[in-house]
């Protein structure tokens, strides 16, 4: 059981863990962000496109509610709310196209920092040993085939 807590105490402190708690934590924020964009900024702008029409309020009406003798709701509307669904395409939308913004522009910067020919950003240690070590394999390969050309 003690080697159980120590194991788990690892893999709570790796970065991992925090990694993860921190980008829920910024998902949980950005979808604020997203919600108020798409309800306060895109949305009004289509409401006054299409001359008023709230989408959120718009629905298909397969039953109408009835009312009781007093007025209250004895049977609940039933209907197909297809304006929220098109309020929650745009907020996917946006999402998946500020992901696709970041994760293009962390590749960019991922491409030129791998590149060992690019000597404006420098090139992190690892893959500089690995452009070394294929440039000496290129060499050693050239030797071996002008001698094996020599020797026929």
């Amino acid at each position: 059981m003690k080697g159980f807590f120590k194991e788990f105490k690892e893999f709570a402190v790796k970065g991992n863990m925090m990694d993860m708690a921190i980008g829920i934590i910024i998902g949980a924020s950005f979808n604020a962000v997203v919600n108020t964009l798409v309800k306060k900024v895109i949305m009004p702008p289509l409401t006054l496109l299409t001359k008023g029409i709230n989408f959120e309020d718009r629905k298909v009406v397969l039953r109408e509610e009835e009312l009781g003798e007093t007025g209250k709701i004895v049977d609940p509307e039933v209907a197909i709310g297809y304006g929220e669904m098109i309020s929650v395409l745009l907020d996917f939308l946006i999402v998946a196209f500020t992901i696709y913004l970041v994760v293009r522009f962390l590749n960019r910067l991922r491409s030129r920092s791998e590149n060992p020919k690019d000597k404006a950003v420098e090139t992190p240690k690892n893959i500089e040993l690995l452009s070394n070590i294929e440039n000496l394999l290129k060499e050693q390969n050239t030797l071996l085939k002008n001698q094996k050309r020599t020797e026929d």
